[in-house]
This record gives C-alpha cells, structure tokens and sequence, in this order.
C-alpha cells in the first residue's frame, strides 16, 4: 500500500470543530477498508489528542501517515506542555478548567485512553514549548 499522509488544523478552544479531524480520519480508514476495531483505535486517539490540543494546547495541528505496515498519528501543538507526563498518564488526572468540566470533558481519561488504544505512544513535551505526540498503530 502506498504511503498516505492527511495534515488538519486545530484551534485552541474552537469547540464548535473540536472533533472534525478524528471524524475526518475515520472516514479516511474506512474508505481504504481498514479493519473496524483498528479504526475504532486510531479513531479514540486522534479525538482525544484533538481534544487536548483545543482545552490545553494553543493551537496546532494533527498529520494521518499510513504505511504499508502502519498507522501513525502525530500531534503537535505550541501550547503551555504538560509539565509531567508520567502524571498526566494516570487515569482521573486532569488540568481541565471549570468551564471544561461544565462542557463534560476533563474526566482525566485523554491520555490513558490513548495509552490503552494505540500500540506505541511517544510524547515531546516541555514546559512552555508545546507538546508532540505520535502515536502508532501496528497494521499486519
């Protein structure tokens, strides 16, 4: 299969599009034919990602690579970073505003959810430099 690639762009509090580019890619796999469950993972992780980049990022963007023998999503964003990434993975941590958690996001499940769907997860961030996810999924 040759190699795809899909850029999107994603603003900082647009919660009105927040949501689009996971919807976008969903439709991406489904129209090369991946199987229901792979998509259903790569789906959870670009909204959550998304998400994250629209509460906490700044703005930034996400890119769709498929290859022969994977799927890669990454996620770069010029926000405030996460200042401890091994926190941030724990289920039920979050740094959610009020006004987020009025809206029924910030249950502190982004990252872990991300963790649990993806087959490998690498994250880039630092204090005042922005945050860089990629997150991969094994095709074969």
């Amino acid at each position: 299969m040759p190699e795809l690639q899909r850029n999107f762009k994603v603003k900082f509090n647009d919660f009105m599009k927040a949501g689009d580019v996971s919807i976008q890619i969903q439709s991406i796999l489904k129209a090369i034919g991946f199987d229901p469950d792979l998509i259903r993972r790569v789906s959870v992780c670009a909204y959550e990602s998304e998400m994250n980049v629209v509460m906490h990022g700044g703005d930034g963007d996400v890119s769709l690579i498929v290859g022969p023998k994977d799927i890669t999503v990454h996620v770069r964003d010029d926000g405030p970073g996460i200042e401890n990434t091994e926190q941030a993975f724990q289920e039920g941590y979050s740094t959610a505003t009020h006004e987020h958690r009025e809206m029924g996001f910030g249950a502190g499940m982004g990252l872990p959810n991300i963790k649990k769907s993806a087959d490998t997860v690498e994250v880039n961030s630092k204090k005042g430099k922005g945050t860089h996810l990629k997150i991969s999924f094994n095709v074969e």
